[in-house]
């Protein structure tokens, strides 16, 4: 298959669905509900929510029955991006090609937006309770995305992650920091599209292998990416990393070792895909897009 305008069409429903479940900017107080959309849909890849509503179709279910609570996802990340690029953490001027919410709403208000996204998409998983024949799954989820965006997760690679800059670290902690800051939302959402689509205890088994795999591939690739493209390919600030003498896999390992790592990675995710059928093909493009990409 294609995965460009499979990509592209479920970023179009994604999009739709952001539009509607997010508060207006009219609505009080307008200024916060302008920030959480300014950054919330601004052009971006829309992977996690695509992830989840194509690990559904991989188990068999109907993808459009999971786009609310495959939405709540891009609230989480992009509650982490806006803080992630605040002055006391990253302190970067542009993301997904804009200038980053803090430069244009402010410090203060754009962490209050990013406290809001966040709140905001357990409203969103929580609400689904209300219309599920059975809300045990939808209760998993919940507990699974909250673990996976907190201090055994998201928050906690970050936490490494900026404890590391400028310091020699082993590869043991490089992996930490990798899988927790990007991989645990990334395997999440695997896991809350195969869950809610009735997938077996089996099946998502190997789906969380797969998504650990492609988890931190993604992240390696960003890895690559701030050392070999520019800031206008990219959207957001270009050599960042080594700006900040990040712990990345290329200061690490060098940039062939890092894309031998990534190309491991990948054939990890299809052999854990292995006893999947033709459904799971989607995730199948989307692990070769998850290394290939060049943004």
């Amino acid at each position: 298959m294609d995965i460009v305008p499979y990509l592209e069409k479920k970023k179009q429903a994604i999009d739709s669905m952001l539009e509607q479940i997010v508060p207006g900017e009219a609505e009080f107080p307008p200024r916060l509900h302008q920030a959480m959309r300014y950054a919330l849909l601004a052009r971006g890849k829309r992977l996690r929510p695509i992830l989840a509503l194509a690990a559904a179709e991989a188990v068999g279910g109907d993808p459009a029955a999971i786009l609310k609570e495959a939405c709540a996802l891009e609230l989480i990340h992009t509650y982490s991006l806006i803080h992630d690029d605040l002055p006391a953490m990253d302190n970067d001027a542009v993301r997904r090609g804009m200038p980053t919410t803090h430069t244009v709403f402010g410090e203060a208000l754009a962490i209050l937006a990013g406290d809001a996204l966040l709140t905001e998409a357990f409203v969103i998983l929580s609400g689904c309770l209300n219309s599920c024949s059975n809300p045990q799954p939808t209760i998993e989820i919940i507990k699974l995305i909250a673990e996976a965006a907190g201090s055994r997760g998201l928050i906690g690679g970050q936490v490494v992650d900026l404890e590391s800059e400028g310091k020699d670290i082993d590869e043991h902690l490089l992996e930490y920091i990798h899988s927790h800051k990007t991989g645990c939302l990334i395997t999440a959402s695997i896991l809350l599209g195969a869950t809610l689509a009735g997938g077996s205890p089996e099946q998502l088994s190997r789906l969380r292998d797969y998504g650990s795999a492609v988890g931190l591939a993604f992240q390696i690739t960003d890895d690559i990416l701030d050392v070999t493209e520019s800031t206008q390919t990219l959207g957001k600030t270009a050599g960042s990393d080594q700006k900040k003498k990040k712990a990345t896999y290329p200061a690490l390992y060098g940039i062939e070792e890092a894309r031998r790592r990534q190309h491991a990675l990948y054939a990890t995710a299809l052999a854990a895909l292995q006893p999947f059928d033709e459904k799971a093909d989607a995730l199948r493009q989307i692990a070769r897009y998850i290394i290939e990409r060049t943004a």
